[in-house]
């Protein structure tokens, strides 16, 4: 069976053609695998914004309590979202609401309702993929 939010094209085409990308529960931790991954995507050339309600500063970059808060959300290609499952949906509809491009919920964090929310409201979606090993199979 096919994964609907999964599609190798869309994977390809954000890790390639993406700009910017915000992270919702990146904050300093660098024990936290969103910390890890958001260093990755910056040394890849990727601009990016921590959203945490801490509003800290990580990777250099200036950090913001939520999306709402981040001047021209609307320039975000892709937000990673990197909360519990329980939470992703709200981050999710706040991506909507932003005018995010896109959302990218990582390994076992999976909400199909929320999924199909953002892909109606015309965002790409990946859902239960890794940055990292997505990056690692387009070499």
């Amino acid at each position: 069976m096919v994964d609907p939010f999964a599609d190798q094209d869309v994977i390809r085409r954000l890790l390639n053609e993406s700009k910017t990308w915000a992270f919702v529960g990146l904050g300093d931790n660098p024990e936290r695998e969103v910390y890890t991954q958001a260093r990755l995507l910056q040394e890849r050339g990727k601009r990016i914004i921590p959203v945490h309600p801490a509003a800290q500063e990580v990777h250099g970059e200036r950090g913001y309590a939520s999306l709402a808060e981040i001047p021209d959300a609307s320039e975000v290609d892709v937000v990673g979202v990197y909360r519990r499952t329980e939470h992703a949906g709200q981050a999710v509809d706040e991506a909507i609401a932003a005018g995010a491009k896109a959302v990218w919920l990582p390994l076992q964090v999976i909400d199909e309702a929320a999924a199909r929310r953002a892909r109606d409201a015309g965002l790409d979606v990946v859902m239960n993929r890794c940055p990292a090993v997505e990056w690692a199979l387009r070499r």
